[in-house]
């Protein structure tokens, strides 16, 4: 499967996440929001000019400004 940054993932659709990337604190940050490695994550919406994304990952929802998105590596889910 293609790999693509989170902040291009379409609505209503489901990925995993394989890596985050950036520097210590933002990724630090990131992972403690529960965007780790393994984790299914489905976008649920985008504001209208694109920013922040809404996400729903373990139960919970999710907003990531479009730049934080940027540093998540996922693949599609089938």
């Amino acid at each position: 499967m293609k790999e693509q940054t989170l902040d291009f993932i379409e609505p209503e659709t489901s990925v995993k996440v394989l890596k985050v990337t950036g520097n210590k604190s933002s990724r630090k940050r990131i992972l403690d929001m529960g965007l780790t490695p393994g984790t299914r994550v489905e976008v649920i919406r985008r504001a209208p000019l694109g920013d922040p994304v809404e996400f729903k990952l373990k139960g919970y929802n999710l907003s990531l400004r479009k730049k934080e998105a940027e540093t998540v590596l996922v693949e599609l889910v089938e």
